[in-house]
This record gives C-alpha cells, sequence and structure tokens, in this order.
C-alpha cells in the first residue's frame, strides 16, 4: 500500500511539472499575428518571423489582372488559301510533326472552306490585343500573314474587318488596324522587371473559346527555342519568356500579363509532343513587342539597329576550345568590315558582356537588348578582351550599312503581282549547290501561288530563258516581259532537275 502511494504521488508530480514546462514554453496558448491589418490565429510561429506581416492575395490578383486584360484582347479569325504554308496550316512553313524539339505555335485551325471551283479557304483562330484607342492590334506574324481576311472580334463580341498595317517576321509581330475609336488599350510593363517565379496570367481565344485566362509563373527569361528563325532567317530575334500558364492552338498572339493586369509579351509559341499545351509557353517581351509596334505604325517596317558581327554564345566546351577564361558571354567570332561594331573598335575574339549596362551573356539577350534599337542608336558595350574589360560606344546601323531611315520597297507592279518574296544567294551556297539564281523565300497571295504549283526555296534560274544573276535583274526582266513569262529553276535538294512555270500576267 505504501508503495502505490509513492507511486502516485510520484505520477502526480510529474505531471505539474510538465503542465508548468508547457505552460512556460507557450504551449496550448493562442498567438495572434497581424496579416493585413486583421488579427488571426496561427498555430506555430517561427523564431525568426516577424510580429507584423503582409500577406498578398493571389486570387484577387488574378481578378484585377482578367478584368483590366480581358477588354483589350480580341479574337482573330483569319482566312487563308488552303494548303499554302505546307498544306497544315503550319504558319513557318513545316509540318508539325517534324518540329524539332517537339516546339508548336499556337495558332489554331478549327476548319475549312470553300466554294465552287476556287481555292478553298483555311480558317484560323488567334488572338490580339489592342494597343490604342484608335484600333491598332498587335499579334502575332503568323496568325495575319498571308491572310485574305481578318475578321476581329472584341471582348463584347463586336465585329470588324482588320487591314494589316505591318509584319515582322523577325519578331513574329504583326500590328493591324480596325475602324473604330474609344477603345480600351492595354497598360504596357517594363519587361525587364519581369522576375522567375512571378505570377502571369495569359489571355487569348484557346480552341476558339473566347477570352480564356489562365495563370502561372514565369518559369525563365531569354529563352532561345528556334522557332521564329525558320521564318525571320538570321535577322530573328528569340530572347521569349518562358511560364507554366496554360496556353493552347488559338492562344497566338494573346496576352501575358502580371498581376495588375499590364502586358509583359505576346504569347507565341508552346513545347509539347501532342501540338497542345504539355508544360511550357514562349512570349515575345514586351519591351520588343512596343518597339516593333511603333516602328510598324511610324514607318512600315521595324527599323533595326545592327551591329554588323557574327557572334555566339559560349559555354564551357566553346571557351575550352577557344582558350577562352570564361564560360558564359557573346563571343564574336567576324566582324563585318565597314560595320557599327568595326568603326567601334571592336574585334573578332572580344566577348560582349553587356548592352547599356544590362547583362547580356547570352546571345538571345544580346539580340534583345540590340533589337530595340534604330540605326542611330548609340549604345555602350562592355566588352572582354585578353582577360580585361572595357566599354565601347558603338552607332548602329541600317541593313544598308548607314544611319538612315529605313523605308518600304516596292519593285516593279509585276513583281508585286507574283506575291512571293525573292531573295539572292549567297556566294557560299551557290557555290555548294552551283547554281546561280535567285530564291523565293516567302510566297503569298498572286500569279504564282494561283497559276503554278512553285514552292517557297525555289531558285528561279532564268525568266523567258535569260539567265537570272540577282533580285535587282529579275525586277528588269519581269518589268520589261510582254504576253506569258516562263520561269526556269530547281529546287536546293535536287538540282539536276530543272522545273518550268509558265505565268500570264
Amino acid at each position: 500500500m505504501k508503495k502505490l502511494l509513492i507511486i502516485v504521488l510520484v505520477a502526480i508530480l510529474g505531471g505539474m511539472v510538465a503542465l508548468g514546462g508547457a505552460n512556460y514554453l507557450g504551449w496550448g496558448q493562442t498567438k495572434y499575428v497581424e496579416v493585413n491589418g486583421t488579427p488571426t490565429t496561427t498555430l506555430a510561429r517561427f523564431s525568426n518571423a516577424p510580429e507584423t506581416r503582409v500577406v498578398p492575395a493571389p486570387t484577387e490578383g488574378f481578378v484585377i489582372a482578367a478584368d483590366r486584360a480581358l477588354p483589350a484582347v480580341v479574337h482573330i479569325k483569319a482566312s487563308k488559301p488552303a494548303g499554302r504554308n505546307g498544306g497544315g496550316g503550319n504558319p513557318f512553313g513545316i509540318d508539325p510533326d517534324q518540329l524539332p524539339d517537339a516546339f508548336r505555335d499556337l495558332f489554331g485551325n478549327p476548319g475549312r472552306g470553300g466554294n465552287g471551283g476556287e481555292m478553298p479557304l483555311q480558317q484560323g483562330s488567334g488572338s490580339g490585343v489592342i494597343i490604342s484607342t484608335d484600333g491598332y492590334i498587335v499579334s502575332n506574324n503568323h496568325v495575319v500573314e498571308d491572310a485574305e481576311t481578318l475578321e476581329v472580334v472584341l471582348n463584347d463580341e463586336r465585329t470588324y474587318t482588320a487591314t494589316v498595317i505591318g509584319t515582322d517576321p523577325t519578331t513574329d509581330i504583326a500590328l493591324i488596324k480596325i475602324d473604330e475609336t474609344g477603345l480600351q488599350p492595354i497598360q504596357f510593363a517594363d519587361s525587364d522587371e519581369v522576375k522567375v517565379g512571378q505570377w502571369v496570367v495569359a489571355v487569348g481565344n484557346p480552341f476558339s473559346l473566347t477570352s480564356t485566362v489562365t495563370a502561372g509563373i514565369v518559369s525563365a527569361k531569354g529563352r532561345s527555342i528556334d522557332i521564329v528563325r525558320r521564318s525571320g532567317g538570321d535577322m530573328a530575334i528569340e530572347s521569349f519568356i518562358q511560364t507554366d500558364a496554360v496556353v493552347n492552338p488559338g492562344n497566338s498572339g494573346g496576352a501575358l500579363v502580371n498581376q495588375n493586369g499590364d502586358l509583359i509579351g505576346i504569347n507565341t509559341a508552346i513545347s509539347s509532343p501532342t501540338g497542345v499545351f504539355a508544360g511550357y509557353s514562349f512570349a515575345v517581351p514586351s519591351a520588343i513587342v512596343k518597339k516593333v509596334a511603333e516602328d510598324l505604325r511610324e514607318f512600315g517596317i521595324v527599323q533595326r539597329g545592327l551591329l554588323g558581327a557574327r557572334i555566339q554564345q559560349i559555354n564551357t566546351a566553346f571557351a575550352k576550345d577557344k582558350d577562352i577564361d570564361r564560360d558564359n558571354g557573346v563571343y564574336v567570332a567576324e566582324v563585318v568590315e565597314g560595320s557599327a561594331a568595326e568603326e567601334a573598335g571592336i574585334r573578332a575574339g572580344d566577348v560582349i558582356l553587356s548592352v547599356d549596362n544590362v547583362s547580356t551573356l547570352r546571345s538571345s539577350e544580346l539580340l534583345e537588348q540590340l533589337g530595340r534599337h534604330r540605326p542611330g542608336d548609340r549604345v555602350t558595350l562592355n566588352v572582354e578582351r585578353d582577360g580585361k574589360a572595357r566599354d565601347y560606344t558603338v552607332v548602329l546601323q541600317n541593313t544598308n550599312g548607314n544611319t538612315d531611315v529605313m523605308l518600304p520597297t516596292e519593285g516593279p507592279e509585276i513583281v508585286s503581282s507574283l506575291g512571293a518574296e525573292f531573295e539572292n544567294l549567297s556566294e557560299d551556297y551557290a557555290n555548294e549547290l552551283n547554281v546561280q539564281g535567285v530564291a523565293i523565300a516567302k510566297l503569298g497571295n498572286g500569279l504564282l501561288a494561283e497559276q503554278t504549283r512553285v514552292r517557297p526555296g525555289f531558285i528561279l534560274t532564268r525568266v523567258n530563258g535569260r539567265s537570272v544573276r540577282d533580285v535587282e535583274q529579275l525586277e528588269d526582266l519581269l518589268d520589261g516581259a510582254d504576253g506569258p513569262i516562263t520561269l526556269e529553276g530547281v529546287y536546293p535538294d535536287d538540282t539536276s532537275r530543272t522545273y518550268k512555270y509558265a505565268i500570264v500576267k
């Protein structure tokens, strides 16, 4: 009995000690922490947590973003001849199943139509963003390119026919306009201020589901995926904002906005093995969009400030091969004679580290920064040479090697009526193919598409039996031709076979 009493006393004493210790440590008490000015309860608090803190409300931010962005995002319905752009509606002229790295564009093609014996029209569905009260709208070049008609449907269902003001394949941006005033434009944000990990909202018309809003975060910046280069060539600028906001075909040209509803990018492409969203999407930064849109509105074409150097991004393997003591930066492989780079004193072998104090350790970042400038603009490049960094002031040039404003050029009427863009063959390419002529870079609406089965890439070698050396001579031969015109040439994949096409003006 005595032992039992001792055990009970020990148990009671132990319980009292435990309760006292818990009370001393604060267990069982309710703690109040100020959140947005409202007291609330919490079960635990880290020792270094502040007594008051502000907790953002992301759902509220998405509502604000949607309310501000939705009125500025439009639905674009583009009618294009069926079979154009590779026959499948792909804006880059490539079979979607053959795209490397499984990249897909976001331009939906919900159906086709046609009548009589005319070429049927393929209906494409994309998006656009109103940027002015008087009807200017930005979208993707591949949404409006080659379209015979463009129908724009506003968020309130008002419908208009749009005209193309200008396009820029090098950034995949286009500017179109509808005849209306009093519209609600989107506000531009500075895409340089965008941070990896921040919330973003995508607004567009996926699968023709108008005014669709999705949210995600910024996954990366300065991303290059080599998709714009297919239509924009070596002048292409790819420095995408990568996000995981859900976008799908039909989102092309739509808005990527921050939580305030301000534009930080134009949705352009997705990474997908199936053609629908599989995790990542890519948007052209608003800084590039704004500059391109301003150029197209003012001049009709983009004013590109060029450095005049062939560049290559440095990585560990490249640095080892070139004996460079750094693993990043943009290597100057070659400087064009008489270029802006040469006049500034930049040499082959230099490494470019920044533009106007903005770090450019990747080629995409350098091209983005330069792409914001016009010919005649001065930029400061921080360049490393022989292990030492110094600044160079560069006056950027245009494609003609001067600082003049570039204006749209119009060839002879017959050349324009062909509906094609021609380009000279480089000396190396001509020697490789052992052929002399002019290549069809792009094929749009016109006599060639209507009367022949010629495809982009065709190298035109003769016009009415006379040899063609360059675009200038081609224009002269076509302008002076009477009656039917015979075109002869080859395709790069088989130069042994000559094709002949005839057109009637």
